[in-house]
Parts: structure tokens; sequence; C-alpha cells
């Protein structure tokens, strides 16, 4: 049940000198918290793990776990495509406060099946916490198949996967072939009222950085039956959420934050901020669909 309904992935706002906005990020997460966030998830692709540096990772996660207003579970990113190395950063991380990992299929080298089931395998016996696959194949290349995610289902530490194959075919046929307490969550904001009516217990969402109020009702609806609620909000958002990715993740949600006075909309390189003329759009979307 810690993580039914909305993870927020949170985003790690910058400074004009290019560090970690720690009053920022005090800001969004106690906006999300306050806004129907059900937990938090940190050092996602959405936080910009690939350019922040292990100590900064370390203080951002220590920062999350101090800073929770709510008591939020915590889930945590640690993934990537040397399997000794990401069991090197699981050993080294502080995991007390933390109640799972989050860990990406490995990108650009392009494993087996059997190559990512034995990678996973190796981690979920290392690590002290449960852990979350995460399967992003427009990111990764590589995807973790229906039938690997279910081998890796029957261990005992691997409890769910964030889904983020934009595929309903593949929904449904993880829901088959998954057993009924392996946790699937959407990774696509765009789709999660389908997925939630093929039995998906929530999203890890981007846009929960700037919307956690409305897409928590939206989840929440879904989850209680109530699909006529989260789709007339899911439509809302149909528009609007395309706009997020033209520029690349995490550059429309922190245009967002930004219209919304959470924080700053830098990011760090090879990302480029948003243009002016994506967050016209963005206002515009968000005053046509009432959010602002």
């Amino acid at each position: 049940m810690k993580f039914r309904g909305v993870g927020a992935a949170i985003i790690t706002p910058f400074t004009a000198e290019n560090t970690v906005d720690f009053e920022s990020l005090k800001k969004i997460l106690d906006f999300s918290a306050e806004n129907g966030t059900d937990y938090f998830v940190i050092n996602g692709t959405t936080g910009e793990s690939a350019t922040t540096s292990k100590a900064e990772k370390a203080e951002i996660l220590a920062f999350a776990k101090n800073n929770n207003v709510k008591g939020l579970p915590i889930m945590y990113g640690i993934g990537g495509n040397n399997t000794a190395d990401v069991l090197e950063n699981i050993s080294a991380t502080d995991l007390k406060g933390v109640d799972a990992i989050l860990s990406v299929c490995p990108y650009y080298v392009k494993p087996s099946q059997e190559g990512i089931f034995q990678h996973f395998t190796q981690i979920a016996d290392h690590s002290p916490v449960p852990v979350f696959l995460y399967n992003v194949p427009g990111r990764t290349v590589t995807s973790i198949s229906p039938d690997t995610v279910s081998r890796l289902s029957k261990h005992e530490n691997i409890i769910g996967l964030k889904d983020a194959s934009c595929s309903i075919e593949v929904a449904m046929e993880l829901r088959k072939k998954c057993p009924n307490d392996f946790i699937l969550v959407s990774g696509d904001d765009n789709l999660v009222t389908v997925q939630l009516s093929l039995g998906y217990q929530g999203v890890i969402s981007v846009i929960a950085n700037g919307f956690p109020k409305e897409f928590s009702t939206l989840v929440h609806a879904g989850l209680n039956g109530d699909f006529k609620t989260a789709t007339d909000i899911q439509l809302r958002f149909l528009d609007f959420d395309s706009l997020l990715y033209i520029e690349s993740n995490p550059v429309g949600i922190k245009a967002v934050c930004e219209i919304k006075n959470l924080c700053n909309s830098r990011v760090r390189l090879p990302l480029t901020a948003a243009t002016d003329g994506l967050k016209l759009r963005l206002k515009e979307a968000m005053k046509r669909e009432k959010f602002i």
C-alpha cells in the first residue's frame, strides 16, 4: 500500500551558479505532499540523475528525508548499465528511511533478456530494501519483456514495476502474467486511467510536480472505480502532457514549475532550458484547461 496512488518523480532545481537549489526543492516537496502526493521518487530521470554527482545525490536524498513533512514513503533511483557499479552504489548509499529503490533497465549496451534477468536478480539479492523495476524503452532502447518481468516477480525482494512502455498491449500482458500482489504502476501520465482499469496501482508521475492535487484526484478516482471523474481529468491533460516532452524531460515540467513560482526552469547540460515559445504554449494550455 505504500506505493499505491501517486508517486511524484521529484525534479531537482538549480541555482544560477548551477548548484542544487535546496530552498526551491523544499517548496516542491512541501507543495507536492500538501496536495495529495502519496510518495516521493527521488533521483529519477526527472530529477536529472544523469547529471548530478554522487555527492549531490547523497545530499538530495538526505534533504528529502529531513524535509518530508508528512512522512511519505520514499523510492530512490539506483540503476545503470554496469551491474557491479549499481551494486557498489547500493552499498554506498544510506538507505535508512528509503522504502524501495527504483532500478532502470540497463541502457546502451543492449543486453539479452537473460542478461536483464541476471542483472536485476543480483540487484535484488544485494539490496537491503525492496526493488522496483523500471522499464522505459524510449530511453533505454532495450525493453524488459513481460516474460522477464514475470520471472523477476518471483524474487521475494522485487515487488513491482514502473511501466513506461507506452503500450496498452504490454500493460495487458503484464497484468495477465504477473502475480496479483506484484505492484504495477504507470510511467506514462497520459495512460494512467486506462492502466488503472487493468489493475495498475497508480503512477510515478512527472505532472505531479506541478499538479499534485489534480493528478491525485484523477488516480484515486480510478482506484475507487470512478472512471468518469478520472477520464474527465485525464482528457484535460491530454494535449498538455505532450507539450512537456517536446524539448525533453524535465525541461517542460520545470517550465511549468517556474510559471507556478515553485522554482526556476534551469536544467543542466546537455539539456537546455525551455524556449520562450514552449513556455508560452504551456502557459496557454494551463489557462485553457483552467490549471491556472
